[in-house]
């Protein structure tokens, strides 16, 4: 047994006491702590708010040096337990590390806990103590021993287990409900004092019984827990899965609330991200790819997959918003359509692939700056998009014995292989699912056919074939002039002094006339740009015009090429909108009826 104790050490100074008993050590045990966080693909140097570790064996101090920068080897013997103790700076508002104020805590194991080498499978117990006598605590981990405010011992199998769970602690909101004998908690921290927990509640529930009769249909559901731990912020919004709970962190104006007008956008983004994390319990927790099985905490775990794991679990976040009732059809391809315009919006689409920017999420995506959306692809939004292209292609074929091919289909498959996947499995599923090769690849066999395909549009970079997709569906896909900053090639804020360049786009007219991130515009053609609105107003697309702009504190003229004259452009600014047809097809309106339809 490893024993852990977490308690409050400064929290005016963020920081955590944590001790370690180890009851049998190895000679010069060596132990660590992860540099990144399962579902967040960037390392992160947790090590960096450690402070310096003291061992105590015997009641003998011990002396502790550092192999690397996130891994120690204390002068310790086997015999007798050994006692490692530190403290851990918490000031991380994220849903990632871990925070400590007067107010609130909250951490993740893997900022926290140091891992004791040779023993991760053994049984590793927590203490939480020493917490301000108002406070409570949640988390799905096991209790052993807890107080009426959860306050007390928890235990895990093994190191995996203890660091997959998170703790929410201090003063919020609690509601419960159960699904199928899991019993769901539902914490918020920041609570607005009007939340409508009751809505709150019941929208989620809806996506949770949604969810396990996806996955399990009758069978039995493999947690019996789930721990909702949600952080309501002046600004902000993220999500990180763990296998029996999730945190996230959300705008209060996004809470529905009693007596306030609720913000249906803003909410449907904030149960849309519910949906997603939710989803994540079984796709990557426990459907996961081959290299994170096992996690590799000490250095970058990388995958061609995170196209299909968190892709798909994009894909389905708001198709179970409208499965469930929760957003109609309307509304569903409003969400669709602004996905499809964030994707075509970035030139590094035909560039780079979708699994090529799953390899490099971790200095890439993670890594962004003002050339990204030139450097790479979003693996969220293409990801689902890769998910829609292939659902609406099974949906366009015949039945097979009477069924119908969807993805759904596919996922189960998928789940019911009991391991961790590659992306032939995928290819495989998508074959015995379907039956048959996918329209226009009648020649091939099933599987190299769907093999073909998925490997086109998961590592080629051509755009995937929507616009006739959508027709067999009976939804109309057109496309309409942007923004003049859109057409320009730019990214804008408006600032006091002008507008604020934040990103320029590849074979846009802004980047051929030498506009750069950082700059700021000031008169286009000899007229004042105080808004963006002022573009549309000045901009002449037929003839060449001068841009007066400030750069490092200097003030300078750049010439605005016509649009003739730069020839082929990435960038063509157009916005596509999606719309159910007017008059479709019978069969087309079938199937749309069948993927719309609650």
């Amino acid at each position: 047994m490893i024993d852990y104790r977490i308690e409050v050490g400064d929290a005016h100074a963020h920081r955590f006491a944590v001790t370690i008993k180890v009851a049998r050590p190895a000679e010069g045990q060596l132990f660590s702590l992860p540099v990144w966080i399962p579902g967040s693909y960037l390392v992160r140097e947790f090590a960096r708010h450690l402070s310096p570790i003291a061992a105590h064996q015997g009641g003998r101090a011990c002396a502790v040096r550092s192999v690397d920068k996130a891994t120690w080897q204390v002068d310790c013997s086997a015999r007798g337990a050994l006692t490692l103790s530190y403290e851990v700076y918490a000031f991380d508002t994220s849903v990632r590390a871990a925070f400590l104020d007067a107010s609130r805590g909250f951490f993740n194991g893997t900022s926290v806990f140091l891992k004791i080498h040779g023993q991760e499978d053994t049984p590793h117990r927590v203490k939480i103590a020493g917490l301000p006598r108002s406070w409570a605590v949640a988390t799905a981990l096991k209790a052993v021993r807890v107080n009426t405010q959860g306050v007390g011992d928890y235990e895990a199998s093994g190191y995996d287990e203890l660091v997959d769970h998170p703790v929410e602690m201090g003063q919020f909101w609690q509601g419960t409900f159960t699904v199928r004998g899991v019993t769901h908690v539902f914490v918020v921290a920041g609570a607005p004092d009007d939340l409508d927990g009751q809505r709150l509640l019941d929208d989620t529930r809806k996506i949770c019984e949604a969810q396990i009769a996806f996955w399990h249909g009758r069978k039995k559901v493999p947690f019996d827990r789930y721990v909702f731990m949600l952080n309501a912020v002046e600004d902000g919004y993220g999500g990180l899965e763990h296998r029996q709970s999730t945190a996230l962190i959300c705008s209060r104006k996004d809470l529905p609330r009693t007596q306030r007008p609720l913000n249906q956008d803003a909410y449907t983004t904030l149960l849309g991200l519910i949906s997603h994390e939710y989803f994540h319990t079984w796709n990557v927790k426990r459907l996961k790819p081959e290299a994170f099985a096992p996690y590799d905490y000490t250095r970058e775990n990388h995958t061609r997959m995170l196209w299909f794991f968190e892709g798909f679990t994009s894909y389905y976040d708001d198709q179970f918003l409208l499965r469930t009732g929760l957003i109609d059809a309307t509304t569903y391809l409003k969400l669709l359509t602004k996905t499809v315009n964030l994707v075509l919006a970035a030139p590094g689409r035909l560039q780079y692939s979708v699994a090529q920017a799953s390899f490099d999420a971790w200095t890439r995506y993670y890594r962004q700056d003002e050339n990204t959306a030139n450097a790479t692809v979003n693996y969220y939004t293409k990801g689902s998009l890769v998910g829609l292209a292939l659902d609406l292609s099974l949906r366009a074929l015949e039945p097979v014995q009477g069924r119908q091919p969807t993805l759904d289909g596919v996922m189960h498959r998928l789940w019911a292989l009991g391991r961790p996947i590659q992306e032939q499995d995928v290819a495989q599923a998508l074959a015995d699912e379907a039956g048959r090769a996918p329209a226009g690849s009648a020649r091939q066999a099933p599987l190299e056919a769907w093999a073909a395909l998925l490997h086109d549009w998961t590592e080629g970079t051509a755009d995937l074939p929507l616009p006739s997709l959508f027709a067999t569906h009976g939804v109309t896909w057109s496309t309409k002039p942007g923004s003049s900053a859109q057409r320009l090639g730019l990214r804008l804020t408006e600032a006091p002094g002008g507008l604020k360049v934040q990103a320029v786009m590849h074979g846009g007219l802004a980047e051929a006339a030498g506009v750069s991130a950082g700059d700021e515009l000031l008169a286009l053609g000899g007229w004042r740009l105080r808004r963006t609105d002022d573009l549309a107003t000045w901009h002449e697309a037929d003839v060449e015009q001068s841009l007066l702009l400030t750069r490092d504190g200097r003030v300078m003229t750049v010439n605005l090429p016509a649009s003739k004259q730069q020839g082929a452009s990435l960038v063509t600014g157009d916005v596509v909108s999606l719309m159910p047809a007017d008059k479709p097809e019978q069969e087309a309106l079938q199937r749309r009826l069948a993927w719309l339809t609650r």
